[in-house]
């Protein structure tokens, strides 16, 4: 591991203005193997993995956003991913899990519960309130459009754990990320809680996204963890709310 390398500009929870900098053009680079980049300081990868795993636990709704690398199976690299993944899961009380299966524009009928849009990724984030998240198996092009769009409007705090160099546009961001690297996450969100980190949703399971829910995936909780803690039912009003309009992108 190389020193801890501060930096003038720090990533952090926005939402930070309609056009944010490039975190890239503010002095902000990757991290090496075996470091991680936290708000754009290069510290440890053992330290980005607990600053990580503490969002999740302790900030509202969070969620783990898996893209199409990690949907797909198309290798043996991505499908030894699948079952440390929801270790992690299982080890973040509340959490959801809202798959990104395609980035295609979909407008002007979206639905924000399962999918984030990479011309307006940050409505899923808005719409479910999230404020700590975690990209893994999305496309580095997507993802770093995305992440900025999203510190630019919300206070999400977006955790990048990606398979090539990192995200410098994410909060906290780990390159090269292996099977082997997603179960020493699990295990830091183990260790964490046994320092002493409550989490918010203490108690709860994984808890299926409102689109689940409809289909009948209820799971063993269909509460809620909005930032009351409770749950008034579901509506699927705001998918259907951009429905009218032009439609030369429908399928």
């Amino acid at each position: 591991m190389g020193q801890v390398k501060e930096t003038a500009y720090s990533v952090v929870a926005g939402p930070e203005g309609l056009l944010p900098p490039a975190a890239a053009l503010m002095g902000i680079t990757l991290p090496d193997e075996g470091d991680g980049l936290v708000e754009g300081r290069i510290v440890s990868e053992a330290e980005t993995m607990k600053i990580a795993a503490t969002a999740l636990l302790t900030r509202k709704n969070p969620t783990l956003f898996p893209g199409p690398l990690m949907l797909w199976g198309w290798n043996e690299h991505t499908i030894e991913k699948t079952a440390p993944f929801f270790e992690v899961a299982a080890e973040i009380p509340g959490v959801r899990i809202i798959p990104m299966p395609d980035y295609r524009p979909i407008y002007p009928k979206i639905d924000p519960e399962a999918v984030i849009n990479p011309c307006h990724p940050n409505l899923t984030i808005w719409h479910n309130k999230i404020e700590a998240c975690v990209f893994i198996g999305v496309h580095c092009h997507y993802a770093n459009i995305t992440l900025k769009m999203v510190r630019a409007g919300t206070n999400c705090y977006t955790i990048a754990l990606c398979a090539e160099a990192g995200h410098e546009d994410a909060m906290a961001s780990v390159p090269n990320f292996t099977a082997e690297k997603l179960i020493r996450f699990r295990d830091a969100l183990r260790q964490v809680k046994k320092d002493g980190v409550k989490p918010m949703y203490e108690g709860m399971g994984i808890i299926p996204s409102g689109w689940a829910q409809i289909g009948g995936l209820t799971g063993a909780d269909v509460s809620k963890p909005d930032e009351n803690g409770s749950f008034e039912g579901l509506s699927t009003e705001f998918a259907h709310e951009l429905v009218s309009g032009l439609d030369e992108n429908e399928e």
